[in-house]
């Protein structure tokens, strides 16, 4: 599961990683919900662009928004099968600019638990490319909104000491591959493993990020030095390698 993400990097730096012309000089954003606008890069006739898209897919054959379901996330297993991500899958696949994502740890039981929320990052501070499908959205009153949601599966043995999901983190040299409509929906659904557990750091951060009124660079400072990451089950440490 991805429920809040983060984008601290100058522009530049997501420009130089994923090569595209435009020259967006967006501010940088430490806790971005659903329904807020979000940065993406896709592939028009074989070039890479960015775009500002809607974080909650809407299928281009829903009527009326109100009261559906906000599509956040996209499960790889069942994407393929699903009405609401199977042209996408197919046909319309992006990446979105990130740094990293939030994930919360339940601690203790009943009326006492607390949600320990975690900041995931890739451990070299590299951009994390995080796998998504987008569709565009035709209103009745001739509007159109550009949607997307993140790809997610199962997450790998560092991740698993908090959460059974995970965003899709495609390699650098996957990306290619992931953005190509030429590569059909079951080869795409391949790219959509268990990153290393070696590229990933989770730092425990300030119970601030559970709230979206609260956006600022500090979110993403680890917290609570004394508290320990969780240590992966031992079965899992190895998780899934590409």
């Amino acid at each position: 599961m991805c429920g809040r993400f983060f984008i601290g990097q100058p522009p530049e730096v997501y420009r130089a990683a994923y090569g595209y012309p435009e020259t967006p000089n967006f501010p940088g954003r430490f806790n971005v919900a659903p329904t807020q606008p979000v940065p993406v890069v896709l592939a028009e006739r074989g070039a890479r662009h960015f775009r500002l898209m809607r974080w909650g897919l809407w299928p281009s054959w829903l009527k009326d928004p109100n009261g559906f379901p906000v599509l956040f996330n996209a499960r790889i297993e069942s994407a393929g099968e699903k009405p609401a991500f199977r042209g996408a899958l197919r046909y319309r696949r992006c990446v979105f600019l990130a740094d990293g994502f939030y994930e919360w740890r339940r601690e203790g039981t009943g009326r006492q638990a607390l949600k320990q929320p975690f900041a995931v990052r890739r451990a070299d501070g590299a951009p994390m490319a995080l796998a998504g499908l987008w569709e565009p959205w035709l209103g009745a009153d001739g509007s159109e909104v550009d949607t997307a949601a993140i790809v997610t599966c199962s997450a790998n043995g560092t991740l698993s000491a908090i959460h059974e999901r995970m965003p899709t983190i495609l390699a650098p040299g996957m990306v290619d591959a992931w953005l190509d409509p030429a590569i059909d929906a079951a080869e795409a659904a391949r790219l959509c493993r268990p990153c290393p557990d070696e590229w990933l750091r989770l730092d425990p951060v300030d119970e601030r990020v559970n709230s979206t009124r609260h956006d600022d660079p500090a979110l993403i400072e680890p917290a609570g030095r004394g508290r320990a990451a969780p240590a992966a089950p031992a079965a899992a440490v190895q998780g899934e390698l590409f």
